[in-house]
């Protein structure tokens, strides 16, 4: 048993380094590290937004809130041209205002809004199963500055062309209000 015990010691000590991965490492160290599901179950490498200003909105189509959509879709028009995505992830978390699958979530946005900002398929947004990017958003290790749960639906991350978040909105945060909109123009304006 020691033999044994020695053996793996030894293995392990003349491995090459570069084959040794923390668990820290494995976690990607921006939003543009993750792989999110679209609203039709594709793959989304999210990298493909490098040099992006996101808006990361998680979304109800049953709240209070959900008239925002028409707001999203006004500022995603007004700045698409410059560099900039609305990333909206339905999550039924708040109320149960999301029941739908998401081919239904899809058509509401269509018929209800004429959203034309991508849509990604419906999430975990708090609690122990939340989606690693959501996790990602509301851990203090990755996001410092804008850490903490998600307090109910609507709430915004704006994130800049490198993928940092640098900036967060509360749920009664209209998109098309000057709060949001000031800091998108101003992310915008960063060079690339």
């Amino acid at each position: 048993m020691l033999r044994v015990f020695l053996f793996c010691g030894l293995v392990a000590a003349l491995a090459p380094a570069s084959r040794m991965v923390s668990a820290a490492e494995d976690k990607p160290s921006s939003v543009l590290g993750y792989t999110v599901k679209d609203i039709d179950g594709k793959d989304v490498d999210l990298s493909r937004y490098k040099g992006d200003v996101l808006l990361i909105v998680n979304t109800a189509s049953q709240c209070g809130y959900t008239p925002q959509y028409e707001g999203l879709e006004a500022i995603y028009n007004r700045y698409k041209a410059k560099g900039f995505e609305v990333l909206a992830f339905p999550s039924n978390d708040f109320g149960k205002q999301e029941p739908g699958d998401n081919s239904t979530i899809k058509a509401f946005c269509s018929k209800n809004y004429k959203v034309s900002f991508p849509l990604f398929s419906k999430i975990v947004v708090k609690g122990s199963d939340k989606a690693p990017l959501y996790r990602f958003l509301t851990d203090a290790g990755t996001n410092p500055k804008f850490a903490g749960e998600i307090p109910w639906n609507f709430s915004k991350f704006l994130v800049n062309r490198k993928g940092e978040v640098i900036a967060r909105f509360a749920p009664g945060d209209t998109p098309e209000g000057e709060k949001v909109t000031g800091a998108i123009q101003a992310a915008l304006e960063e060079a690339k």
